[in-house]
């Protein structure tokens, strides 16, 4: 696997294919998929983070069930625009990550993506504690969703 920019990532995507979209929390994975045509992203799943393998393991698994292609890894930028620790850490994960598969990864920006998906639960009145659940997985469809839109605009 190899860590690429979007506009590679763009250029190298043919025919129909999945791409995952991930959330990095220190507690959590947010997990989306989109569909074959790359046009929706959905929420998946949420991953309690243990270790890095346990972590990875989960992933490969979903990466080989559904036959993805491409993975899109939020970045957590400061509202600035500058990298901090997190920025960091989400880049090592993805480093390591990107030595067990196949798959091409590509960052993008998350700043904000977590609010959003906190007002779209509000306005669908869920409760906090479900809101809590559902959370994760739904910042990382907002995730996922902004880089398909920029992928199916050509980057």
């Amino acid at each position: 696997m190899a860590i690429v920019s979007m506009e590679h990532l763009a250029a190298t995507l043919t025919g129909k294919a999945r791409i995952l979209g991930l959330d990095l929390g220190t507690k959590t994975i947010g997990v989306a998929l989109s569909d074959l045509t790359r046009t929706i992203a959905s929420p998946m799943l949420t991953i309690q983070r243990k270790k890095f393998q346990a972590d990875a393991d989960q992933l490969l698994a979903l990466i080989d069930q559904h036959e993805i292609t491409a993975i899109i890894l939020g970045l957590p930028l400061n509202m600035d625009g500058t990298e901090g620790p997190r920025c960091q850490s989400t880049r090592a994960f993805a480093a390591n990550l990107a030595k067990r598969s196949d798959c091409s990864i590509a960052f993008w920006d998350e700043r904000l993506s977590t609010v959003a998906a906190e007002r779209v639960l509000i306005a669908a009145d869920r409760s906090r504690a479900r809101r809590q659940v559902l959370i994760d997985k739904v910042a990382a469809s907002f995730i996922l969703q902004g880089a398909l839109d920029r992928l199916a605009r050509g980057s």
